[in-house]
């Protein structure tokens, strides 16, 4: 054990050790411990600022199977997340620039993780894990893949062709128009993803404008028109018109079919 644990501290983590545990509750350790509940709460507190334990949520705490050497700890970052999100019962999908990097379209690695999540929206840390949990709704989540780890977790990604849609869908969070685009581009002509998947995807996760966009991108990607057709079906009428690129002025060719202005050449 780490120098200086007290008695309390080093009775905890042999009473988690000694019964296999990776979470703690509060309440828990009153009886085999024989603390107060304001005893019990405030060596929590102490462990979980010197770094030995993480806060995952009230009154829940993950601690280490081993106190490693120099005492400092921090789940990883799917027990994080994977924790928190069994404690609201929830689910959640793994996205944004976690999964830009994982498939290859972007070599950022990112400092925090983003999920889509049917539970929890903001920032929260546990232990040294940074997370941005995105609430959406639950016909928002879907189309995933699981993926386990090493440390015996498993983690749910967005898939492929899902990560692609975000990236159109949600620009606006992680900026991601016009790269979006030659990212789609290149993922058809390796044959990653086919138009089909594409055109599935959009019109189960995407809105309007995503539709749009998508549509104006694979009609210039020569996409047979049956399937152009499918994503055409599901827009309303109308005369407004949006910009190709979001970001910059709304003006350049317009594509009368999706109602979109082609302000930039990517």
């Amino acid at each position: 054990m780490k120098k200086g644990l007290g008695q309390a501290e080093t009775s905890l983590f042999a009473y988690a050790q000694m019964r296999g545990l990776q979470t703690i509750r509060a309440g828990e350790l009153t009886k085999p411990l024989e603390l107060s509940p304001v005893q019990e709460r405030k060596l929590l507190s102490r462990l979980a600022k010197a770094g030995l334990i993480a806060r995952v949520w009230r009154g829940l705490y993950l601690v280490p199977t081993r106190l490693p050497l120099g005492g400092a700890w921090s789940p990883d970052e799917i027990l994080a997340l994977n924790t928190l999100m069994q404690e609201q019962e929830g689910n959640y999908q793994i996205c944004g620039p976690n999964a830009f990097n994982r498939y290859g379209f972007d070599e950022q690695v990112p400092t925090r993780v983003y999920a889509y999540n049917n539970r929890l929206s903001g920032d929260r840390r546990i232990g040294s894990v940074a997370l941005t949990l995105i609430q959406v709704a639950d016909d928002r989540l879907g189309n995933t893949e699981q993926v386990d780890t090493a440390e015996g977790q498993t983690a749910v990604y967005s898939s492929r062709v899902r990560t692609l849609l975000d990236a159109v869908y949600d620009w606006s969070r992680f900026n991601t128009l016009p790269r979006a685009y030659n990212w789609i581009r290149k993922e058809l002509k390796a044959k990653r993803v086919t138009p089909a998947e594409l055109v599935a995807v959009t019109l189960k996760y995407g809105d309007i404008g995503t539709i749009r966009r998508m549509g104006a991108l694979l009609e210039r990607e020569g996409v047979p028109s049956p399937l152009l057709k499918k994503l055409e079906k599901a827009l309303p009428k109308t005369s407004s018109l949006i910009p190709w690129i979001p970001t910059k002025p709304k003006r350049g060719t317009v594509n009368r079919r999706w109602g979109v202005v082609i302000n930039e050449q990517s």
